[in-house]
C-alpha cells in the first residue's frame, strides 16, 4: 500500500513549528518533522506521548545490576568458594564495581536497541528526507489524504513560508 506525502521545507524553525500547529488544528495529519536539531515545543505540537525510553533504561539497568550480583555470588559462594583472608563470600563492597559496570552496560545497550526498534531503524532502510534538512532546513511531512483538499494544503504551506513543496509517494507498512 502506498500513500502520498507532501514534504514542505522551511528556512526557519519557528515557521515549521507554527505550520505544524496550524495543520493539526485544520485536521491534517502531520507524519513527521525533519530538522538539523531538536525544536523546543515540537513534541507538544505533534501531539507525541512522553517517551517510555527511561523505563526501558531503568529495567535494563536493574537486570544488569541483579545479574552481576547473582553471577558474582554464585561464582564466589557456590561454584568456586575460596576463603581469601577470612573475607565473606558474598561481600557487597567487593562486588560493587562489577555490578555498576554491568548496570551501565545493559542500560546503554538496552536503550540504544529500544530506540532503534521504536524508530524502526534497521539495516537497509531507505530514508526519504528533504535536501539540506541536516544542514539548515526544516521539513514537515504532511499526509496528503484524498479526503482533504490538496490545493488548500499547498496554499496554506505557501502562506506559512514554505521554501519548497514536494509531493512524494511513500510505501506504508501494514499493521501500523
Amino acid at each position: 500500500m502506498s500513500e502520498r506525502t507532501i514534504l514542505a521545507s522551511f528556512a526557519d524553525e519557528h515557521d515549521a513549528l507554527d505550520v505544524v500547529r496550524t495543520l493539526r488544528a485544520a485536521g491534517y495529519r502531520v507524519r513527521d518533522v525533519y530538522s538539523p536539531h531538536a525544536i523546543h515545543g515540537m513534541d507538544e505540537a505533534l501531539g507525541l506521548r512522553p517517551t517510555r525510553l527511561t523505563w526501558v533504561c531503568f529495567v535494563c539497568g536493574a537486570v544488569g545490576l541483579f545479574a552481576a550480583l547473582w553471577l558474582q555470588n554464585w561464582a564466589n559462594a557456590i561454584d568456586w568458594p575460596i576463603n581469601v583472608g577470612g573475607k565473606p563470600w558474598n561481600s557487597l563492597p567487593a562486588e560493587a564495581p562489577v555490578a555498576f559496570e554491568m548496570l551501565v552496560l545493559l542500560a546503554a545497550f538496552g536503550s540504544v536497541l529500544a530506540c532503534l526498534a521504536v524508530c524502526r531503524l534497521y539495516p537497509g532502510k531507505r530514508v526519504a528526507a528533504a535536501a539540506r534538512v541536516t544542514d539548515d532546513r526544516y521539513a514537515v511531512a504532511v499526509d496528503a489524504s484524498p479526503a482533504l483538499p490538496r490545493g488548500e494544503l499547498r496554499r496554506l504551506l505557501s502562506e506559512k513560508g514554505a521554501v519548497e513543496i514536494v509531493e512524494q509517494l511513500s510505501a506504508v507498512e501494514e499493521g501500523r
